[in-house]
């Protein structure tokens, strides 16, 4: 593996047809659903622009997911807000689990962190569009 241009290269031996190029919006895409997947993840945060576009229509499926290639390796930074009630340390450690393994399953790359940022409780009772529109 070496980067180039901000793309993560693989190569599979001599035998090798040619190379695999990655890029990090592609880690960011599997990182994000993965961690959705998770039960007690309410949402994904984005910025103030995500919000935006999400309103116009098109999804952003790498929302809440920050991907660095850095000499040490891969290293994915998962932003989220998490559904009143769970244990925020035990579904913190299933996104974990839940984004090695699909980022493996996927590309045959292993992260080296995955470090969880919990920036916000949702209640049930509660509406993420209230919160959003009174930031603005």
């Amino acid at each position: 593996m070496a980067e180039n241009q901000n793309l993560l290269q693989m190569s599979h031996g001599k035998d090798g047809l040619g190379k695999i190029e990655i890029a990090p919006e592609v880690i960011e895409v599997i990182a994000s659903i993965a961690a959705s997947e998770v039960e007690g993840v309410s949402q994904m945060r984005g910025s103030f622009a995500t919000g935006v576009v999400e309103r116009l229509g098109k999804k952003n499926h790498g929302k809440g997911v920050k991907v660095e290639l850095a000499e040490e390796g891969i290293i994915i930074d998962v932003y989220c807000i998490m559904k009143f009630g769970v244990s925020i340390p035990t579904v913190a450690q299933k996104i974990q689990d839940n984004i090695r393994q699909a980022l493996l399953n996927m590309t045959a790359l292993e992260a080296d962190e995955v470090n969880v940022h919990i920036v916000g409780v949702q209640f049930e009772n509660q509406t993420l569009e209230a919160e959003i529109d009174e930031e603005m």
